[in-house]
């Protein structure tokens, strides 16, 4: 079993270190990039101000996300869509490069 040590983040612009594995620094760095582009979405928004209800708003977001997800209410056909749009756009950029 990894040790626990503290990864530092940043959120908006905000530093804070969270404890996690070394198993679970992806994972946790995935999470930290995915709630900071759901936060500066609702920034940029303009409709929510403050850096509190921008954090619950994209709680909020997030929980909705995952229980529909889980009632299967995700088309998951437009995300293979999506994946499939990115991976071409990759492969593009790739054979230019």
């Amino acid at each position: 079993m990894s040790e626990i040590k503290g990864v530092d983040v940043n959120i908006m612009g905000r530093d804070f270190t969270v404890s996690c594995t070394d198993e679970e620094r992806p994972g946790l760095i995935n999470a930290v990039n995915y709630l900071d582009k759901k936060m500066r979405d609702i920034r940029d928004g303009g409709k929510v101000v403050g850096v509190e209800r921008i954090a619950i708003m994209a709680a909020l977001n997030l929980s909705h996300e995952l229980l529909n997800s889980k009632t299967g209410d995700i088309d998951f056909g437009d995300a293979k869509r999506r994946i499939s749009l990115m991976q071409d756009q990759i492969e593009q950029v790739i054979a230019n490069v």
